[in-house]
């Protein structure tokens, strides 16, 4: 489990969000993030029972760093207000599948599984999938309890059928999609909990056959 402590700085970096006050308060920001790579560790740890291959890659390297790159942004804040990690089979630069894990105060943080923007070629791959093995996702995206949990996916959608596909294409609305994530919101009690690994470990179970048939696009 996180550490309120975690949560409260946080909390206090949205609304101090400048490089003095981080300064100041570096020695804060240490300990919410060695709390928060000990989470990720211990989620890490479970993952790898789900997808060996996750092993050979290390907890911490699936953290982002909180330090935003504002060279190209209108918001010019120094610094995310949140603290997020991704795992994959393949690291998380990778353009595979796989978990992601957000750690936000305030009713923002969440779980989320699946591929998020992938370039054109992956997506083509994964769009190939689909067509061939639509009745295979839909048992998984129709199962009970994986619909229980997430009843809406994230991301845009394209506005014209993609080449090489027709309208009366079962898939057609999954085709046109530009990602394939599902999510669901996490409060911060969730996080501070004696069960928050396990929790997290339950959900990430159930995203699992999402990611697995995506990913197999890929190999």
């Amino acid at each position: 489990m996180l550490q309120p402590t975690t949560i409260d700085f946080l909390k206090k970096l949205e609304k101090n969000n400048n490089k003095e006050w981080f300064d100041k308060n570096r020695n804060h920001y240490e300990a919410a993030k060695a709390d928060y790579e000990t989470f990720v560790t211990a989620v890490h740890t479970e993952l790898t029972k789900l997808e060996p291959r996750m092993a050979e890659y290390k907890a911490k390297d699936a953290i982002f760093r909180i330090f935003r790159d504002v060279r190209f942004s209108k918001d010019k804040t120094p610094y995310k207000a949140n603290f997020g990690a991704y795992f994959s089979r393949a690291g998380k630069k990778a353009a595979d599948a796989g978990f992601y894990m957000h750690l936000q105060p305030g009713g923002k943080s969440f779980l989320a599984g699946g591929m998020w923007m992938p370039e054109a070629p992956v997506l083509k791959k994964v769009r190939q999938e689909l067509d061939y093995n639509f009745d295979e996702f839909k048992a998984i995206i129709n199962k009970t309890s994986f619909k229980k949990l997430f009843n809406k996916w994230e991301g845009e959608q394209l506005k014209k059928i993609p080449q090489g596909y027709t309208a009366d294409n079962p898939a057609i609305e999954f085709l046109k999609m530009k990602s394939l994530i599902v999510s669901i919101p996490m409060d911060d009690k969730d996080y501070t909990s004696k069960t928050a690994v396990s929790k997290v470990i339950k959900l990430f179970t159930e995203m699992k056959p999402l990611v697995d048939f995506l990913n197999r696009a890929l190999d």
